[in-house]
């Protein structure tokens, strides 16, 4: 997001190195937002910092929306004037590995980031029934699914269950219903990315919505790890050509918190061969935490 109050709330933690992993889980615990990121010294020091994602109940190998978030952080006060000047590369150690983060701040504009995922998406399973799907969002069999896209599972390092639904109504209407919440995978990620192609705004191109519960995370204003995964469901649905194409995810609408993620795909004959994650964050709260 570009404007205070709007977007995915993330906290960034620095001078972590003297925390454990107990301290870090009980700090997110405390803050209870999707996510916290906790920066430490890198283990390489030609890398930017080491950075570890935690939501209230678990830690995650690499999320999407914390790493943007991480990444503008560390521009705006380690480097504000450079990001100004023209962009700065940040290297983040995350435990799926290093990610190098591009930071720039058009003048008179929030600071963006962006990223090259650092693994392509990849089939993770087999997703449940329609039926059994429509029942864990609240819907009916007939939601679910529109012109060729059907549910699936896919990861980027995070797994997802995408649920495609006929309508901006449908989407709307879809909440969580725990009693057939079990239904849906992948087991160490148990969450459900709703996606529809009938959006609020001309200038994107898919709104979404985000559940996982059993994570602590009743629903998501923006998930960045999806939206990478989400680049799979685009190559196996709609059969983009060759070349760069831009998809803009619309996301936290039904929540008051509208948020817009890019999401950059590279098409080489036939095949995803790169793909991108970028947005804007803003600062607006700074403070010390006593442990």
């Amino acid at each position: 997001t570009g404007a205070p109050f709007s977007g995915n709330p993330l906290a960034v933690v620095r001078d972590c190195d003297d925390l454990d992993a107990a301290q870090m889980q009980a700090v997110a615990a405390e803050f209870n937002l999707s996510e916290t990121v906790f920066l430490q010294s890198p283990r390489d020091p030609v890398n930017t910092a080491r950075a570890r994602i935690f939501t209230p109940r678990r830690e995650l190998p690499f999320a999407g929306h914390p790493t943007i978030g991480a990444a503008v952080l560390i521009g705006l006060m380690d480097a504000g004037k450079m990001i100004v000047a023209q962009p700065v590369d940040i290297v983040l150690e995350e435990l799926i590995g290093d990610i190098r983060c591009t930071v720039r701040r058009p003048k008179d504009k929030p600071a963006r980031a962006m990223f090259m995922l650092p693994r392509l998406p990849e089939r993770a399973g087999e997703p449940p029934d329609r039926a059994a799907l429509a029942r864990a969002l609240s819907l009916a069999p007939e939601d679910i699914g529109f012109e060729g896209h059907a549910p699936s599972v896919w990861s980027a390092g995070v797994g997802f269950t995408f649920a495609p639904v006929a309508s901006r109504d449908a989407l709307a209407r879809a909440k969580p219903d725990m009693a057939h919440w079990s239904v849906i995978g992948p087991a160490d990620h148990p969450a459900i990315y709703v996606y529809s192609k009938e959006t609020l705004s001309e200038a994107h191109h898919v709104t979404a919505r985000m559940f996982a519960p059993s994570l602590g995370i009743a629903e998501d204003p923006a998930t960045g790890s999806a939206a990478a995964a989400f680049a799979g469901v685009c190559m196996a649905f709609e059969t983009p050509p060759d070349g760069e194409h831009n998809v803009v995810v619309e996301q936290g609408y039904d929540m008051g918190r509208p948020s817009q993620i890019a999401l950059g795909l590279h098409v080489e004959q036939g095949a995803l061969t790169g793909a991108s994650i970028g947005g804007a964050a803003v600062l607006v709260a700074e403070g010390h935490i006593e442990i």
